[in-house]
């Protein structure tokens, strides 16, 4: 005989008169329940990474532009490293051709410089004007000694400033580089002249200066 205890009864999850499919869904929604926060978790761990990928793509971004700036900068040291170079063999080549091309300009102005030569002699003369040879100095410019070289000097009444007076052997630049300065005969004022030059612009003057000595 069994015993029962009074006012004691066993419940049950599932509804009396429910179906097995039933009790098959309330138990499915219990799972569901359970793993919610689970789920929470997985979102915040995958935002987490999201925002260390973000960091990390910021500073291979920041790498990256660096890197590039860096290598920018490179191909202008080597480009600018390259045209001085290649300044600097033009300029030692052609210096090594300018007793030539003086010979040629001596030729020239004693009327030597006919047939054959003369075709050799127009031929370099244009290669080296390719290649960036400018030849400078003419006679009445005023004297400068960043170009200039002066070789004779004397004194001159028509001049009223420093000047060249006569090119002794011309210069020659490539671009803004000299390789070599003009030789060049220079005469300055007259010692005096100046002074005679500013009387004779102003004679009232000169005459009030006789008055005043007398």
């Amino acid at each position: 005989m069994t015993e029962e205890t009074p006012g004691f009864e066993e419940k049950s999850d599932v509804p009396s008169g429910a179906t097995a499919d039933d009790a098959a869904e309330t138990v499915e929604t219990s799972e569901e329940d359970s793993t919610a926060p689970a789920g929470d978790a997985t979102d915040v761990a995958l935002l987490a990474q999201l925002d260390q990928a973000r960091t990390a793509l910021t500073e291979r971004t920041g790498d990256l532009q660096r890197l590039q700036a860096e290598y920018q900068n490179y191909r202008r040291r080597v480009e600018r490293d390259r045209v001085t170079v290649k300044e600097i063999a033009v300029a030692s080549l052609l210096s090594e051709l300018l007793p030539v091309l003086d010979d040629v300009g001596r030729a020239r102005d004693h009327g030597e410089l006919v047939g054959g030569f003369k075709s050799v002699a127009e031929s370099l003369e244009t290669v080296v004007a390719k290649m960036g040879l400018q030849q400078f100095g003419k006679e009445g410019e005023p004297f400068d000694p960043t170009i200039h070289e002066a070789l004779m000097h004397s004194y001159a009444p028509d001049v009223t400033e420093t000047t060249c007076v006569a090119i002794l052997q011309p210069g020659y630049r490539i671009g803004e580089r000299t390789i070599r300065p003009a030789r060049v005969a220079v005469a300055e004022p007259q010692p005096g002249a100046q002074g005679k030059a500013e009387e004779s612009e102003d004679p009232g003057k000169s005459d009030k200066s006789e008055k005043d000595s007398e």
